[in-house]
């Protein structure tokens, strides 16, 4: 059990495991002793990094959001799918223990996929892989699956997610780097992917965010730093305003209530920058190790990686995505009051990064409107669906309320767990599924080598 939950912990720690890869794929590349400690102990700090800076950029927003709340009187669930894992794991010690299992056996599948058959990609975000295998695990417990049946296709299933949903959003990510060496890891493809696509529709790729021509006396604007503490001094100060000094002096505490403001727009900024840093880092360090372990174990791999691997690549893009994807979930917000159910609150902080992410991918098929028209759309993916959603496994049976499930990967999975299970039908529906993705793989290898005796003859 001690060994388990040091892999588990190992799998985890994104910072730990990703060092893991870069080691492996250092070692495997016969590198150089000096070469391996470098690459290995950047890719640590640079994932280290990273973290530092999302989580100086969750402290600056976290009183933005209360602020929020609190100008536009806003009551509801807290979509936050950390809260909703961690609640159930720490009241159900079967979900506990089911997390764990389908999360190592999950990311095994995960490997033997991406080894044989076309789907080569990696999952390397960690939480995201605890959040799905927590997911899988509390549908199964919920639908009264055993724990040999919850493990055995809660792992099938985990390890498909891990493959299908990096393939789905790959073409996208070629456009957005430039190139085919990493792949979105984050459960929110789905939502991000289709709003780039609804971006598209409506915009102009011709028309890119990150070469717009400002006037001379605008051009400081094209630097991140100058552009984001403008757009989060606005949103501060108006917030603030409407929140009123009362309440905000109840956050600031010793501080003046408008210094406070002040301050929390400018150390969000500097939250970005610090993260952004670290990306460049762990980029420089990972990608060129993970071929060693492309190369060897699995041929043509490629690394699924988190949200802000792509934030420096469309700054701009970031921003709008992240304005527009707040003025989305407001909107649908008011929507799902229709349905009867609870009412998502507009998640601030999955607005920066996963909004931003769909303001990138839109920008990148539809210019700099496709940014603005996907950050709408996905602020619309970011609540009516969690609003639908919230009956079909409730949390308050759990002693759990006020959050709820957020990523939309995993309630497209959940709810055809759902419907699968009430017709009898999961097994069938995984091994069809698993059958079906390596099938593909044959098929292609069998075109290949007939491509190749065809250039030959």
């Amino acid at each position: 059990m001690y060994m388990l939950e040091f892999i588990i912990q190992l799998l985890t720690t994104p910072a730990i495991m990703l060092g893991l890869v870069a080691l492996i794929g250092l070692l495997i590349q016969r590198k150089a002793f000096g070469d391996v400690i470098k690459g290995t102990f950047k890719t640590i700090l640079g994932i280290l990094i990273l973290s530092a800076g999302a989580g100086i950029i969750v402290d600056y927003i976290t009183p933005f959001s209360e602020m929020f709340t609190q100008a536009f009187n806003l009551t509801g669930v807290v979509p936050f799918d950390e809260a909703v894992i961690g609640a159930l794991s720490e009241n159900v010690n079967e979900i506990a223990r089911n997390t764990s299992l389908i999360l190592a056996f999950g990311f095994v599948v995960n490997i033997i996929l991406a080894r044989f058959t076309p789907f080569k990609y990696i999952y390397l975000t960690g939480h995201m892989l605890w959040i799905m295998s927590g997911a899988l695990a509390w549908a199964f417990y919920d639908l009264g699956y055993s724990t040999t049946e919850a493990v055995l296709w809660g792992s099938l299933i985990q390890g498909l997610v891990l493959v299908l949903f990096p393939a789905l959003a790959q073409p996208v990510m070629r456009k957005v780097t430039g190139n085919n060496e990493i792949a979105y890891g984050h459960l929110t493809t789905s939502g991000v992917v289709l709003s780039a696509y609804v971006g598209k529709v409506f915009g102009n790729a011709s028309k890119d965010s990150e070469e717009v021509k400002m006037p001379k006396g605008l051009e400081m604007f094209k630097d991140t730093a100058i552009s984001i503490s403008a757009v989060m001094l606005i949103l501060y100060l108006v917030t603030t305003l409407v929140a009123g000094p009362e309440f905000v002096s109840t956050l600031s505490g010793e501080q003046n209530w408008l210094v406070f403001s002040i301050i929390q727009a400018f150390g969000f900024t500097a939250g970005v920058l610090v993260l952004l840093q670290g990306v460049r880092m762990f980029l420089g360090e990972i990608v060129p190790a993970f071929r060693g372990v492309a190369v060897k174990l699995v041929p043509g791999a490629k690394p699924a990686l988190d949200v802000p691997v792509i934030f420096g690549f469309a700054p701009t893009a970031l921003m709008l995505g992240f304005v527009f994807s707040v003025i989305g979930m407001i909107i649908g917000m008011f929507v799902s009051k229709a349905f009867g159910t609870v009412i998502p609150l507009p998640s601030i902080i999955g607005g920066f990064f996963t909004g931003g992410a769909a303001g990138i991918f839109g920008n990148a098929l539809g210019g700099r409107r496709g940014a603005m028209v996907s950050g709408v759309v996905y602020g619309l993916v970011l609540t009516i669906p969690v609003a639908l959603f919230y009956p079909l496994f409730g949390l308050e049976e759990y002693g759990i309320s006020g959050i709820a499930l957020l990523v939309p990967d995993g309630i497209i999975v959940l709810t055809l767990l759902k419907i699968f299970s009430d017709l009898n039908i999961i097994p069938v529906v995984v091994i069809v599924s698993i059958l079906g993705v390596l099938a593909t793989g044959l098929i292609k290898k069998k075109k290949k080598q007939e491509n190749e005796v065809e250039k030959f003859a």
